[in-house]
């Protein structure tokens, strides 16, 4: 794997970059799938990636500003005022793929990077690209109803006029973090300062940002391209207590959700649940993340002319 660090446009903490990560090979085919990570992530899942190779995909990924390898350390790491600072993070990525020869682009994107993707093809419909694979989008708060209808539209419209007020603070490490990480109940190794595997504080002009993206995606957004949402088929709430439920449950998003608003994304949705899956499906135990893996190359391939 190799990356590109490219400068984009400063903010009011200084320089800005992104990171785009490519599988380095030479296919028969023109085609690349671009890998978009979510919240408190970065591109480490060095699997999928082989997998696309393997399935005839040029693969590449972006680490979007102030996240992983574009993290600075003058940066308040995730932090945001609006999803759409991250749309030049995408043209960018896109410009440099199609540059590269690749004539069918189709994107894929995990938990918050399933939100910013289809807000960013809602607005750039000019951006033509061949399908969207979504893995447990965040396309709604999984929360109380008092919180989701009172308390988060308050903090939202307080998050205008106060950015950086923090309305949550760092935590213990969270049960999530212990079913991905070797060391604990999980498979994976990867990198703790980019992933962190205790809570980071969230603050107001970030949580606005996804309210405001909740309430589009919750308008219908009609893409054009097709889409595949897939969620695993059960969720599980975190507690403080180790359960073996939480290597089988997405315990971030609620599944029920995904698929409700995963249907009014566009007018050519294809939904599938994956038993057993966790909340980034593809970092899920075997034998849900070879289930994974099947629906999405068997639907990247129905997309094929």
């Amino acid at each position: 794997y190799v990356f590109r660090t490219f400068r984009m446009e400063p903010d009011a903490e200084g320089p800005v970059v992104c990171t785009l990560v490519k599988k380095d090979t030479v296919l028969p085919r023109k085609r690349a799938i671009l890998y978009i990570h979510g919240y408190n992530d970065y591109f480490f899942q060095k699997e999928l990636g082989d997998s696309a190779v393997a399935h005839g995909y040029h693969f590449y990924a972006l680490d979007l500003r102030k996240y992983g390898r574009s993290l600075r350390p003058y940066q308040d790491a995730f932090y945001c005022r609006g999803l759409e600072e991250y749309f030049a993070d995408i043209d960018t990525a896109l410009s440099v793929i199609r540059a590269e020869g690749n004539e069918t682009v189709y994107l894929m994107a995990h938990s918050t990077g399933g939100l910013i993707t289809p807000l960013y093809l809602h607005c750039r419909k000019e951006a033509k690209v061949s399908g969207l694979v979504l893995n447990s989008p965040f396309l709604d708060m999984n929360t109380s109803w008092l919180m989701e209808k009172i308390g988060i539209p308050v903090v939202s419209f307080l998050g205008r006029f106060f950015p950086r007020w923090k309305v949550q603070g760092g935590g213990g490490m969270s049960n999530y973090a212990r079913s991905l990480l070797k060391e604990e109940r999980g498979e994976w190794n990867f990198n703790t300062e980019w992933k962190k595997s205790f809570g980071h504080p969230k603050r107001a002009a970030w949580l606005r940002a996804i309210h405001r993206g909740h309430c589009q995606i919750r308008k219908g957004l009609s893409l054009a391209c097709p889409v595949l949402v897939l969620s695993s088929d059960r969720s599980a709430k975190e507690t403080e207590e180790w359960k073996d439920t939480y290597l089988r449950s997405d315990v971030v998003l609620d599944v029920e959700d995904i698929q409700k608003y995963g249907a009014e994304l566009g007018t050519h949705v294809t939904r599938q649940v994956i038993p057993g899956g966790l909340h980034d499906l593809i970092l899920s135990p075997r034998p849900a993340r070879d289930q994974a893996y099947r629906a999405i190359f068997r639907w990247l391939e129905d997309q094929e002319p």
